[in-house]
């Protein structure tokens, strides 16, 4: 979801006025419906287990717990607890910020990358309602954190590369930001990595296209070549290689005073090894565990919770919308074919969600879970925004608007079963696991 790969500075038509009001508007309204209820259960669910008590000692640095995960999302529930209160809407807070920010990021990452009202409108509404999002958002996990900050990163990223000011100083800027984000996302989860080094490959690429493949001037150039004229390739890597290499170390800090066992600058490379190896011997089975192709398909979530909790019985099922998510498929497939004949936005996200799911389908890891698509379902109902956007521009709207209805009415329909409202029966369940798999 960045700019289209050119130096060209490319303003939006006058028909295409930049939606950042109603951008405003749907992550405002996302944020308030995530807050709602926000502190039930009050008690924790799935694994909040883990990273709550790895978070109270974060607080008083006694010692090191969920070793095998960054800091940075353990410290901002620690920041929560101690500013809000260790209770279970001081938990989930830092997620329900960083996913109304991140929607708003992802919405305007795609209004500077494609300059289209109507695909950025329409990204909003599919994001906010393909449940993933707004579930990840009302969990203390640290997924939300990594895809906050990687929504965050790609915003200023796609500013960078269309820089509406034409300035050198405000793509260095965003730039800047860019490295910034995408340190802090690496320091909240590791899942968020492989786009790391993407933006800094792309400013490669697009340099060498815009000399023609000439070496000369590859690496030191900044005069009249893109995709920030004015801007070195050798600049480029301190933004968007090396400042994120810093920030993520620098998350890392806090452990450097723990009371036992404390990190030093000799021992950090080393323990990023240890997490490696400690990420990678969990092998033993676990009753929500899943592979790519389930996520997919949608048809093998994770019950959050399902129990009599806070007087009324209640669930929560990390599910995709059962509409958007299969429907999202087809369109990756219209995107790969105007990719290959020449869109490169949509060959992008195409590539960005086959990179994300790719890498779980031949990682070997073992255990795996659907949030693990978080990530690349953004990428899908992006693929989606697009193609109905094109049609809808092409006058062709009906769908368009039968998606949004079956979207809009999927949310409501399953909103209690997706957060933890009061269920009429024990066995209410029944009403929404529509699949065995679902159960």
């Amino acid at each position: 979801m960045t700019a289209s790969i050119s130096h060209r500075i490319d303003l939006p038509r006058r028909d295409q006025r930049d939606p950042a009001m109603w951008c405003g508007i749907i992550a405002a309204a996302f944020f308030f419906a995530v807050l709602h209820r926000l502190g039930i259960p009050s008690k924790p669910m799935f694994d909040e287990i883990h990273y709550l008590p790895a978070a109270r000692r974060l607080i008083d640095l006694s010692a090191r717990l969920n070793p095998e995960h960054p800091l940075l999302a353990k410290q901002l529930i620690a920041w929560s607890m101690q500013a809000i209160g260790d209770t279970p809407f001081g938990w989930r807070f830092p997620s329900a910020v960083l996913g109304g920010l991140g929607l708003w990021a992802m919405m305007r990452a795609l209004w500077w990358a494609s300059l289209s009202r109507s695909a950025t409108i329409l990204f909003g509404l599919l994001l906010a309602t393909d449940f993933i999002w707004f579930m990840m958002a009302r969990i203390a996990l640290l997924d939300m954190a990594m895809g906050g900050f990687m929504a965050l990163a790609v915003w200023q990223w796609a500013l960078a590369w269309r820089n509406p000011s034409g300035k050198v100083s405000a793509a260095r800027s965003h730039l800047l930001l860019t490295g910034v984000f995408l340190g802090l996302s690496l320091g909240a989860k590791w899942n968020g990595a492989l786009l790391v080094p993407l933006p800094g490959l792309l400013f490669v690429l697009n340099r060498w296209q815009a000399l023609k493949g000439r070496r000369a001037g590859l690496l030191w150039s900044s005069a009249g070549a893109g995709p920030v004229p004015g801007m070195s390739v050798i600049e480029a890597a301190v933004w968007l290689g090396a400042v994120p290499l810093v920030v993520y170390f620098a998350t890392f800090i806090p452990a450097f005073f723990y009371a036992v066992d404390p990190l030093s600058p000799a021992k950090l490379i080393h323990w990023q090894e240890y997490m490696l190896q400690l990420q990678d011997s969990v092998k033993k089975p676990h009753t929500y565990m899943s592979r790519w192709w389930q996520w997919m398909a949608n048809i093998r979530p994770i019950w959050f919770l399902y129990e009599n909790v806070d007087g009324a019985q209640r669930g929560v099922l990390m599910l995709g919308n059962p509409f958007t998510m299969l429907a999202g498929l087809p369109a990756l497939a219209f995107c790969l074919w105007d990719g290959v004949k020449g869109d490169r936005l949509r060959l992008l996200v195409v590539a960005a969600y086959v990179l994300l799911v790719g890498f779980w389908a031949i990682n070997g890891k073992p255990v795996q879970f659907y949030y693990h698509y978080m990530l690349a379902s953004c990428f899908l109902m992006a693929a989606l925004a697009l193609v109905l956007a094109e049609w809808w521009d092409l006058g062709l709207r009906w769908p368009a608007k039968v998606t949004l209805v079956l979207a809009f009415g999927m949310a409501i329909g399953f909103y209690p079963i997706i957060s933890a409202a009061e269920l009429p029966a024990k066995n209410s369940y029944l009403d929404y696991t529509w699949l065995n798999s679902w159960k």
